[in-house]
């Protein structure tokens, strides 16, 4: 007996707007293509393990020590969605460095955004916390 092949999943839409010269709004909607390769989901875990461990030394004592974890998945997520949704219709020659499919630089940049959020939002949420503790005999 051999195994059935899987149906191809279907693609995932974008719609986009655009403006015609007359001024008139027009919808279009495209498929989105996903190009993200292991190498570029490699650089974008790094990335994110790296702010998450920055984030961590920073504010070591002063909130929860999964705060690194916290702004790493952060980062991450927020990076799949600059590089595959805000910049996924451009192609390696519109963006440079474009490692394995990761829009490397806009990803640095435009992922601090939600990852700084992120942290703060951590730090503000366990500070209490921190100063609230049981003494111990």
């Amino acid at each position: 007996m051999g195994h059935a092949a899987l149906p191809p999943a279907a693609p995932a839409v974008q719609t986009i707007w655009s403006i015609d010269s007359r001024g008139s709004w027009h919808k279009e909607v495209d498929a989105v293509e996903w190009d993200l390769g292991f190498g570029g989901l490699a650089v974008l875990a790094g990335m994110s393990l790296a702010f998450g461990l920055i984030a961590q030394v920073a504010l070591w004592s002063r909130t929860t020590r999964w705060l690194w974890l916290i702004a790493a998945a952060t980062y991450f997520v927020s990076g799949l969605f600059v590089s595959e949704v805000m910049f996924g219709w451009a192609t390696a020659a519109d963006l440079q460095p474009n490692i394995d499919g990761l829009s490397f630089d806009e990803v640095l940049l435009i992922s601090l955004v939600p990852g700084i959020v992120a942290v703060f939002a951590t730090w503000y949420a366990t500070r209490s916390q921190a100063h609230h503790r049981p003494m111990s005999p």
